[in-house]
């Protein structure tokens, strides 16, 4: 159980890809696919060297570590065009994750989602699954001008609350997540899960086991 002497929260900030989504199941497919072509093997190495990351740090890594002869650039634009159009059909909410909005909610806790990716595929996801409406805003990669593990996401979501750091929950899947929360003072909760195991989230707070994990929710009760 949580420990009773737990910061006061005013406000919660919401991974978008692997956290809210389980997009990175879909990725890690489509990566195999791209390499498969290639003669090559996706391994969960290289699934851990971008997981969390924008594609300015992942894209050079699977380049690197895949030996590939194609321009990052290039890479990306094959990439998006293998998963955009699956996205919509084959990605789901995570479990849990409509019951913990609906328990966030009943505390009167803003929302926000803070993710490496751009706005316009966090918008995508949201209005897909019509959730859009249920977060004050959304902070995509160009918002900040440093990427997780940078802490500037989470520093710039709590200037959107108007709430001090330590003030803001921060829900994550990776370790890289993870950095960022309690690098800008915030209270980190992982949540772990096939690409992302909790081996390599003891730098947070707290782990729970899902979105629906009594402990989180019993958490926000708290609160």
């Amino acid at each position: 159980m949580f420990e009773s002497d737990l910061p006061r929260i005013r406000a919660v900030a919401f991974d978008l890809d692997g956290l809210m989504f389980d997009t990175e199941a879909l990725f890690f497919r489509v990566a195999e696919e791209m390499l498969a072509q290639r003669g090559k093997r996706f391994t969960h190495e290289m699934m851990a060297a971008m997981i969390g990351r924008n594609w300015a740090v992942a894209g050079p890594a699977l380049k690197r570590m895949a030996d590939l002869n194609e321009s990052t650039d290039e890479l990306l634009t094959e990439a998006r065009s293998r998963f955009l159009p699956r996205m919509d059909h084959e990605v789901q909410p995570m479990p849990g994750l409509l019951g913990l909005l609906d328990h966030v909610e009943r505390a009167e806790l803003p929302r926000a989602v803070t993710t490496s990716s751009r706005r316009d595929y966090a918008f995508r996801l949201l209005d897909r699954h019509e959730l859009t409406a249920r977060f004050a805003f959304v902070l995509g990669s160009e918002d900040v001008e440093r990427h997780k593990p940078d802490p500037e996401i989470y520093r710039r979501a709590a200037e959107r609350f108007g709430v001090e750091p330590a003030e803001l929950l921060v829900l994550e899947d990776t370790a890289t997540g993870v950095a960022a929360g309690r690098a800008a003072g915030a209270y980190v909760v992982a949540v772990p899960h096939a690409f992302s195991p909790a081996e390599g989230l003891t730098a947070a707070h707290r782990i729970v086991q899902s979105l629906g994990d009594p402990d989180l929710h019993g958490l926000i009760r708290r609160l």
